[in-house]
């Protein structure tokens, strides 16, 4: 393979490991190719599933960031998911082939950057379908928007009790009113009387 060959499949491969939501590392020693197209087939719509090169895969993943997590997996003959659709089904697709064909091994892989154990690629199979998952969490939501619309309906009702009570409770704990008092009728008014002069005579 020409360098300029080698250089676009390792930018090809690290632009699919930066991509991707997960990649599962397999050794596929023994599948035939009718096999292996059996199992891309299995895996359409959730992952892609390609043979690669260890060489160049090595300087792919160290390129993406995930030298650590890959690297060690890469030996024998290599063959990698590239998970872009339900995880969980890329998983479970990949273990019941495997229990068909044990010649297909998990060697481990990568899920948004962690690294994942055979076993935990096994657990992944295990979670329901992606669609059954949003389906319980609406479900979830619907029922607690439902609770929430009845507190709403139920407060104008519960403000309104909550009123009469207070109107009830100040009724019975007011003072009672002051008696009203006539009027004191005001004095009549005095004539005035003209000033008395006193009268001198000469």
């Amino acid at each position: 393979m020409a360098n300029a060959e080698k250089t676009a499949a390792v930018e090809e491969l690290t632009g699919r490991f930066r991509e991707s939501s997960g990649a599962v590392l397999t050794e596929y020693r023994g599948l035939t190719v009718a096999q292996l197209s059996q199992l891309r087939g299995s895996l359409k719509g959730n992952a892609t599933f390609a043979v690669v090169k260890n060489t160049l895969t090595k300087i792919a993943v160290q390129e993406a960031g995930l030298g650590d997590q890959l690297a060690p997996m890469l030996s024998g003959p290599s063959a990698i998911a590239f998970v872009d659709g339900d995880v969980a089904q890329a998983a479970k697709g990949l273990l019941d082939f495997a229990r068909a064909n044990p010649l297909l091994v998990i060697k481990g892989g990568v899920l948004d950057g962690k690294a994942l154990t055979a076993a935990e690629v096994g657990k992944l199979a295990d979670l329901e379908p992606r669609e059954v998952l949003l389906a319980k969490l609406a479900g979830a939501m619907k029922a607690s928007m439902a609770s929430a619309a009845a507190t709403f309906n139920a407060l104008p009702t519960q403000l309104a009790l909550l009123a009469d009570a207070l109107r009830a409770k100040l009724e019975a704990g007011a003072p009672a009113p002051a008696a009203d008092t006539p009027d004191t009728p005001e004095a009549p008014d005095t004539p005035d009387t003209p000033d008395t002069q006193t009268q001198t005579q000469d």
